[in-house]
């Protein structure tokens, strides 16, 4: 390890090990993404025929992906941007996009997550009766027809606020301190608590139903474009590669450590926590549907009804519901946490690379702005409907678009592809090579493309779900638009003098950088 590498992990933070790393990207990956969206998603894209286009979405386009996110942030040991504009100073914009991204799905996830929250307090005296839909809308969310409303939701105000200010003393406290302790203390209670949650969901009569009904396979959705556009997008945001997050994490690791090792046990985790997830559900959803007399696919729904409609629905039927209820809530809401802080630590690490700010500094000036947007935004009759637009348009037009230009760009204008995998191959016990090259730099933006044009012309053609088209311009395009024209902006202004453009061990005057950030 270089002589400045000391220094800089000092200046910046660090995890204090791999096996924390490990688990802080775990937390990343295993989030809303693995409970509240993959159950619904496989259902509806073809049931066990949806393995096949998630499993090469996994090895061809998620695991390549996640390892040149991984490659670049240990390499430069920067933020998104830091990193992006030490490979070249042109590319620095793509690391402020992905910033941009990560700023809104922030906002928009802690509101989910503070859902959960009261939800899990719901579920102990199963406060949404006889109509949990009814109770969702009209009585916890108070959702009018489509528009903005300004009115305060004070149901939602308080469990959101609560989730804030966790949130904000977690990134003020650092990272390892903070993000390494959360995730090293919650995600063995996610995997036990959830496990739990599964084991009581599989003793439930009708179980073995739910399960038919997710892995039985409908051949037929294989040829439809938009099954394969749902695995990617699956992968890509439950993965949390693409838009900086593994980027920033990578960077606080030791030079020595194997990241793409470690890449393949964060990857096939989430896989399997997720596959985990589908079984508990489903599972739970075939008691249901036996106890109603219904067929399955007439109780489950996607969206925010599956874990808010159809779960309350279960606990209320189901035998101990309340701790039925609790568990599936309290992992959510755990889940969500790890995830959330990952998220918003590529902003306070954009901020503090640029301004050369203190830890508790750039925390403050990140999350409180961010607490106030979302309390503004999703406490309000209207939070429901502006989440919902959001959180499309970014996963398609923001994620997955800023993924295929990244990979393009690192590939062939800056022909980095080499020196990354060298890099990792130093130390790494998966050796990259033209295979790597290959996905990465052909075969998945290829993919990707297509599925966005695909996803494009759809959208054009039919309005997101009936909203007006005031609110997909403004909160849905213009949302997308928006982190495009913020990452030009910002990639424009000056660096800190004293911040080299340069990895820290590959600089020659290696020693003379170290005198500098000490006297300082």
């Amino acid at each position: 390890m270089s002589t400045a590498e000391p220094t800089t992990r000092r200046r910046r933070g660090a995890f204090s090990s791999r096996k924390v790393f490990i688990f802080a990207a775990i937390g990343s990956a295993v989030g809303l993404g693995n409970i509240w969206r993959f159950p619904y998603v496989a259902y509806e894209n073809g049931g066990g025929a949806f393995m096949i286009p998630y499993l090469v979405a996994l090895l061809g386009a998620g695991l390549p992906f996640l390892l040149l996110d991984y490659a670049l942030g240990h390499k430069y040991r920067g933020s998104a941007p830091l990193s992006f504009a030490r490979l070249r100073r042109g590319a620095e914009s793509l690391g402020w996009w992905q910033v941009g991204i990560c700023f809104l799905i922030a906002i928009y996830y802690a509101a989910i997550i503070a859902w959960a929250l009261r939800y899990m307090i719901f579920s102990v005296d199963e406060a949404w009766g006889a109509k949990p839909e009814e109770f969702l809308f009209e009585t916890f969310l108070q959702a009018g027809d489509p528009g903005i409303d300004t009115t305060i939701v004070v149901g939602v105000l308080v469990p959101l606020a609560i989730v804030w200010g966790v949130v904000v003393l977690v990134m003020a406290l650092g990272v390892e301190k903070g993000i390494g302790k959360l995730s090293l203390y919650f995600i063995p209670v996610l995997v036990v608590a959830f496990a739990a949650l599964v084991v009581r969901a599989l003793t439930l009569d009708g179980a073995a139903t739910g399960l038919d009904a997710l892995f039985t396979p409908h051949w037929a959705a294989l040829t439809e474009p938009g099954v394969w556009g749902a695995a990617f997008g699956q992968i890509f945001f439950s993965l949390s590669i693409g838009f900086g997050v593994m980027i920033t994490y990578a960077s606080y690791v030791d030079e020595d450590s194997d990241m793409s090792g470690a890449g393949m046990v964060v990857g096939f985790a989430n896989s399997g926590f997720e596959l985990l997830a589908g079984i508990g559900v489903f599972a739970a959803l075939g008691f249901m549907a036996q106890a109603q007399g219904m067929a399955v696919d007439e109780v489950a729904a996607d969206g925010l009804g599956l874990a808010f409609v159809v779960f309350p629905t279960l606990i209320s039927e189901a035998p101990a519901g309340a701790l039925i209820g609790v568990l599936f809530f309290g992992s959510l809401v755990i889940a969500g946490l790890t995830s959330l802080v990952s998220v918003l630590e590529v902003v306070v690490s954009a901020v503090r690379d640029k301004l050369e700010l203190g830890r508790v500094t750039a925390a403050l000036a990140v999350s409180v702005p961010a607490a106030v947007v979302s309390l503004v935004l999703f406490s309000t009759t209207s939070g429901v409907h502006v989440l919902d637009i959001i959180d499309h348009f970014i996963n398609q037009y923001g994620i997955l678009l800023v993924a295929v230009v990244s990979m393009l760009v690192v590939a062939w204008s800056l022909r980095a592809l080499p020196d990354l995998a060298d890099h990792l191959n130093r130390t790494g016990s998966l050796k990259l090579g033209r295979t790597w090259f290959l996905l990465v730099g052909i075969l998945v933006p290829a993919a990707l493309t297509y599925i966005l044009v695909d996803a494009l012309v759809a959208d054009i053609k039919e309005p997101y779900a009936g909203y007006p088209g005031w609110m997909l311009g403004w909160l849905g395009w213009g949302a997308a638009g928006g982190v495009i024209v913020l990452g030009v902006v910002l990639s424009r202004l000056p660096w800190r003098p004293e911040t080299p453009l340069t990895a820290p061990y590959d600089r020659p005057d290696a020693d003379q950088a170290v005198k500098k950030e000490e006297i300082r």
